[in-house]
């Protein structure tokens, strides 16, 4: 499945970009994140958390881990997780431009795959779940950026 969107944070840039890149700061924001491990600082982390896909909550454990960051402009990163029965991969992308000193646009891709006994009940709720999470995120980041 993938994903993308954009956003328009009134926010300088380089504010943006050091939020989004440490993990502690997103897991404040991420809904449902419970726990974030930094393994290697700048490269690594692992992250345990929950969502929910209609009535069933799916605990689950992931690693991250960053394949490219160009400050303050553009991040890649992969992850791997895994729930009871299902595993899931994805990769993503940001790309952050300034469009004034105190105003930034994000555009953000992802592309997930599901497998396991949670793949048939994603595939179908997770547009839906993912915009929901997705807009819990912004409008946190926004809070704490913007500020």
């Amino acid at each position: 499945m993938q994903f993308s969107d954009s956003v328009t944070i009134a926010a300088p840039r380089e504010k943006v970009w050091e939020f989004l890149t440490d993990p502690h700061a997103v897991a404040s924001c991420a809904p449902g994140l419970e726990s974030v491990d930094v393994l290697v600082p700048d490269e690594k982390f692992e992250v345990k958390g929950s969502v929910g896909l209609g009535t069933v909550q799916v605990h689950f454990v992931a690693t991250v881990e960053w394949l490219n960051l160009e400050p303050p402009e553009h991040a890649e990163l992969k992850a791997h997780g895994t729930a009871p029965g299902s595993a899931m991969d994805a990769s993503a992308s940001m790309s952050l431009q300034a469009i004034s000193p105190d105003e930034t646009k994000m555009e953000w891709t992802a592309d997930v795959t599901i497998a396991g006994t949670i793949a048939s009940l994603a595939s179908r709720m997770m547009g839906s779940v993912t915009k929901k999470l997705a807009q819990a995120f912004f409008t946190c980041l926004k809070r704490e950026v913007e500020a």
